[in-house]
């Protein structure tokens, strides 16, 4: 697989692959992220996975730049991938469509399907998050069905709600906390997944899977005052063959 180190400033390094969208790109940026995690390098300060690379920042009076390309070099050419038993699946539940997902119609009509359509296309197969950003939590997710792929809005919106489930163009994504966004909602989420007063803030980390999970407004309602309450656990599911749809 190819690679370039390349220099990000006076004490970061970036490991770039292929600038493409791909599983295969991703995992190899992962296990090499783990592995950062597992075997710390001293003087390495962070370690921030993206699409298609790896940002490592350091401190150059503990480990030169030198010495650092190095080491990373020596980590891009092996095969660091993670293993399936180690893979999480987290599922996420979500209501779709009415109040909770009001551009499902229109995500609907722009693909030529019906509502119920949409929502088994993406309910159907689980999404790689690739990489969190924009806000503390936000999931970049590939591996949307493409008859789903949509537009996003000409005009963002000014507020949308935390939980929010949108597709932008080829991705979907969870909104974390209330904000602006030009992503087509579809449905929300009454998990919290990024809660700064939690042990672990942010639900997941890029690596992991998310699988949809369709809920009416009752069970919607039910899980949110467990939500509040302290009481909800997400079910996360381990070494189960990642689907890829219907």
């Amino acid at each position: 697989m190819t690679y370039e180190i390349r220099i990000a400033g006076d004490s970061a390094l970036v490991i770039e692959f292929e600038q493409d969208i791909r599983e295969d790109i991703n995992r190899q940026i992962k296990g090499i992220f783990q592995l950062l995690k597992e075997q710390p390098i001293q003087g390495v300060l962070d370690v921030i996975p993206a699409f298609a690379s790896l940002l490592v920042s350091y401190d150059p009076r503990v480990i030169t730049y030198e010495k650092l390309r190095k080491r990373l070099k020596a980590l891009a050419t092996i095969d660091v991938s993670i293993k399936d038993e180690l893979r999480r699946i987290l599922e996420i539940p979500v209501c779709y469509g009415g109040a909770y997902g009001p551009d499902l119609a229109f995500v609907a009509q722009n693909a030529g399907l019906s509502e119920e359509e949409v929502i088994k296309r993406h309910t159907g197969r689980d999404y790689l998050i690739y990489m969190l950003g924009f806000l503390p939590g936000f999931t970049y997710l590939g591996g949307l069905d493409q008859a789903i792929h949509t537009p996003r809005l000409d005009e963002p919106r000014l507020s949308i709600e935390a939980g929010s489930v949108g597709i932008g163009g080829n991705q979907t994504g969870i909104y974390p906390l209330a904000s602006p966004g030009g992503w087509q909602l579809i449905g929300r989420t009454p998990v919290k997944t990024y809660d700064p007063n939690r042990k672990q803030p942010i639900l997941f980390e890029a690596g992991d899977y998310i699988r949809f999970k369709a809920i009416d407004e009752e069970s919607y309602a039910e899980i949110h005052r467990a939500v509040l309450e302290g009481t909800y656990e997400v079910s996360v599911i381990r070494g189960e063959e990642v689907r890829h749809g219907n």
